[in-house]
C-alpha cells in the first residue's frame, strides 16, 4: 500500500482557536482550517463579522473576545472547551500596527500594540497551552512578521517591529519549553500581504512599487501564499518541528541576514 503524502496535512477532528479572525489575515486563516477539515473557534471583538463568517463554515463557534483583556481570554478558552472539550490548534493573529517615526510615537500607543500583538498571545497560549500540556500535544502558530526579524521596513513602526520581535523570541521560549511535553510552538514571518491593516499601502501606487523593488520576486505576497505555511504547522506534517519561524517573503529576508 503506497502511503498518503497529504494525510499528515489533514485536519478531521481537531479543534483549531483562531484569535483575529474577524477579517484580513485571521479570517483567511479560519477558511483554510476549515477546508482542511478542522473545527474552529473564531474569537474578535467584532462579533457582526465573526457571525457573518462562522456561518459560512461547516463548524465554526463564533466568541466575541478582546484579547488584552485578561477576564476575556479565560473567558474565550472556557467556551470554547465546554463546546468542543478540546483545542489542538491555537493561531495567534490578532494584532495591529501604528505608523509612526520613533521620536513621534506616543507611549500609550506603543504600549497598545504591544499589548495585543505580544502580551495577549502570551496570554493566549498561556491559557491554551495548560490545556494542551494536559493532553501531551498542541500546535501553537504565531503570526510574526519579517519586521521581527530584520528593521528597516517600508513605514516607520516601532512598536509594530518591537512586539512582532517579541512574538518571534517568545515562539522559541515557549518551544523550549513544551517540546518534550507534546506542545510544539511554531511563527509565520510574512512580508507584505493584503489585509485590512495594510490597506492604506495596497492603495498606493508608489508603496506597492517600493515593495516590488524591495522583494526579489518583485512583487506582494498573494493570500493564498501563506495557507501551505499555515497547515505545515498546525498539522501533523510538521511533527518533529518546533521553535522554527518561517518567512513568507518572496525572498526579501535572503540578501538581509
Amino acid at each position: 500500500m503506497h502511503p498518503d503524502p497529504l494525510a499528515s496535512f489533514k485536519l478531521h477532528d481537531r479543534v483549531a482557536l483562531v484569535t483575529g479572525a474577524s477579517s484580513g489575515l485571521g479570517a483567511r486563516f479560519a477558511r483554510v482550517l476549515d477546508a482542511a477539515g478542522a473545527k474552529l473557534v473564531l474569537a474578535a471583538r467584532r462579533t457582526d463579522r465573526l457571525e457573518k463568517l462562522a456561518g459560512e463554515l461547516r463548524d465554526a463557534l463564533p466568541v466575541s473576545c478582546d484579547v488584552t483583556n485578561d477576564a476575556h481570554v479565560g473567558a474565550l478558552v472556557d467556551e470554547a472547551l465546554k463546546h468542543h472539550e478540546h483545542i489542538d490548534i491555537l493561531v495567534n493573529a490578532a494584532g495591529d500596527a501604528a505608523p509612526y517615526p520613533a521620536e513621534e510615537e506616543p507611549l500609550d500607543t506603543f504600549r497598545r500594540i504591544v499589548a495585543l500583538n505580544l502580551t495577549a498571545a502570551f496570554a493566549v497560549s498561556q491559557r491554551v497551552g495548560r490545556h494542551m500540556l494536559e493532553r501531551g500535544r498542541g500546535s501553537i502558530v504565531n503570526i510574526a512578521s519579517v519586521l521581527g526579524l530584520v528593521g528597516g521596513g517600508l513605514r516607520s513602526l516601532p512598536s509594530y517591529a518591537a512586539s512582532k520581535g517579541g512574538l518571534v523570541n517568545l515562539t522559541r521560549e515557549l518551544a523550549l519549553e513544551w517540546a518534550g511535553r507534546g506542545v510544539r510552538v511554531n511563527a509565520i514571518a510574512p512580508a507584505y500581504f493584503q489585509s485590512e491593516m495594510t490597506e492604506r499601502i495596497f492603495t498606493n501606487e508608489k508603496a506597492l512599487a517600493k515593495i516590488s523593488r524591495m522583494t526579489p520576486m518583485r512583487r506582494p505576497g498573494e493570500p493564498h501564499e501563506l495557507d501551505g505555511a499555515l497547515l505545515f504547522f498546525a498539522s501533523d506534517a510538521s511533527s518533529y518541528v518546533t521553535g522554527q519561524v518561517l518567512a513568507v517573503d518572496g525572498g526579501l529576508l535572503a540578501g538581509r541576514q
